[in-house]
């Protein structure tokens, strides 16, 4: 029921499964099983995808008012321990990067608090997964739910010892993040400097790790400049360029709704920003 509700609410597999951390085959035998104990089909399943069928469309609001009503239960449940804790979710650039030192700040504000960070790389659904803070880049939607803590600017860095010997982007060694592929296109189209092909060069799976080969002098990384604030205060890294571009998206705190909020959350946000 749960695979249902979750492929339901977003009208496919793929998305659910990556909701509920499992493989769209799962998703695809679970949402079978039901149909089968129903007797009536669910989905329509085409090569586009996958559409709900009328019998399904009709059950979404109330399968979806189902789960998040548990999901209101087993957090009032939680509640009621004698330690408070207090969970963040956050993109694992963030959590290895930016938050650490931030959340000493809050930690120490908050001793009787215990924070606990999961990284991930899609942000949860607040009202279902038992997070009380969600930290993410996204575009401003100007919900009341999504705090904005600073633009993501981007600008390339690379290692003090490199920087005399990057003449140009045309040849120096470009390295890449996987979540942010297009970070070189984005800022060589934004300050019209070529780069020849924006895409060659090694490519790593996490930023953080992207970020300690460009300070080893690996090569040049497009820098997202509220996550390397620290190496470039320490000198580990060195600007390779005065032009800086913004890439339309923000570093956010994305809230819980009022009655799912933690007395302590938004000023926890103020300590964070």
């Amino acid at each position: 029921m749960r695979a249902f509700e979750a492929a339901a609410r977003r009208v496919s597999f793929v998305a659910a499964a990556d909701e509920l951390c499992v493989t769209p085959g799962a998703i695809s035998q679970h949402i079978k099983t039901l149909e089968d104990w129903a007797g009536t089909p669910l989905f329509r399943r085409n090569a586009q995808g996958v559409e709900l069928t009328k019998a399904g469309a009709s059950l979404v609001s109330r399968f979806t008012s189902a789960f998040d009503a548990l999901a209101d239960a087993t957090r009032a449940l939680r509640n009621l321990g004698p330690d408070v804790d207090f969970h963040i979710a956050a993109l694992p650039s963030v959590a290895q990067l930016w938050l650490p030192k931030r959340l000493s700040k809050v930690r120490a504000y908050f001793p009787e608090i215990n924070f606990s960070v999961t990284a991930m790389e899609t942000p949860p659904s607040l009202s279902r997964e038992l997070f009380d803070l969600a930290i993410f880049f996204d575009v401003l939607d100007g919900s009341p739910d999504q705090v904005p803590i600073c633009a993501d600017e981007i600008v390339p860095v690379c290692a003090p010892a490199l920087l005399e010997r990057v003449a140009d982007f045309e040849t120096a060694t470009l390295l890449h993040d996987q979540t942010w592929a297009d970070d070189w296109a984005v800022w060589s189209k934004a300050t019209a400097t070529s780069t020849s092909d924006p895409i060659r060069g090694p490519k790593f799976s996490l930023y953080s790790l992207a970020v300690e080969e460009a300070k080893a002098g690996a090569g040049v990384l497009i820098g997202h400049l509220c996550l390397i604030e620290e190496a470039l205060a320490n000198g580990s890294l060195k600007r390779a360029s005065e032009r800086t571009c913004h890439t339309g998206r923000h570093l956010c705190a994305r809230l819980p709704e009022d009655a799912r909020r933690r007395p302590e959350t938004d000023q926890v946000v103020s300590l964070l920003n």
